[in-house]
């Protein structure tokens, strides 16, 4: 397994999330109240991306059709999608690192 360091903690505020690309893959780090989970940014439905979707807790709401994932396991929540692979994020102080 590999770790990649992504960025700050700081840049992602609670409640939201950013889109970073880890070796030409999209993935989306969402802030839950101070701990980081990471998923595909790619919605398995149609593609659109989460980290620009509505988050609610620990699921986000693909803001195209309405496809639900928890972002802490990357399952669907609905029948409209499919799962999505998770991440695992490692805060090291202010920095996020990802394993692939």
């Amino acid at each position: 397994m590999a770790k990649h360091k992504l960025g700050h903690a700081s840049e992602i505020a609670a409640g939201k999330a950013k889109k970073y690309i880890v070796n030409g893959k999209d993935i989306a780090v969402f802030n839950v109240n101070g701990k980081f989970y990471a998923i595909d940014d790619r919605c398995s439905h149609r593609g659109a991306s989460l980290s620009e979707s509505d988050v609610e807790g620990t699921v986000v709401t693909c803001n195209w059709h309405g496809a639900q994932f928890d972002v802490m396991s990357g399952k669907c929540l609905n029948p409209i999608a499919t799962d999505l692979r998770s991440y695992k994020v490692v805060q090291e102080g202010d920095e996020l690192f990802v394993e692939t």
